[in-house]
């Protein structure tokens, strides 16, 4: 059963730590799915940019504890994806910001 590419990969996380692993490392992060494993996260990506990956890194975040005034609740937990594409490709998407 082969899922689809966009239900893998849920948003891309762009912050200040990653654009600097970004320009001098050639990785890049993104928000996937939690049951996602790592040929799965490689397939995607490739599909979806149109770049080759060298190496994928993953991790599992967990859910922020939160409250408002008395009532204490949980985020949910989520996966991060850390992508190294080939020395010489880039993602055109993040390029732009």
């Amino acid at each position: 059963m082969k899922r689809d590419a966009r239900s893998i990969v849920k948003r891309a996380l762009i912050t200040e730590k990653g654009t600097g692993l970004r320009e001098t490392r050639g990785q890049y992060h993104f928000e996937v799915a939690r049951d996602a494993n790592k040929i799965e996260i490689k397939r995607a990506i490739e599909t979806i940019f149109s770049v080759k990956v060298a190496l994928v890194r993953t991790l599992q975040a967990h859910g922020k504890v939160k409250r408002q005034g008395r009532n204490v609740g949980r985020r949910n937990d989520w996966k991060k994806a850390i992508v190294t594409l080939q020395p010489d490709q880039k993602i055109e998407l993040f390029e732009q910001i």
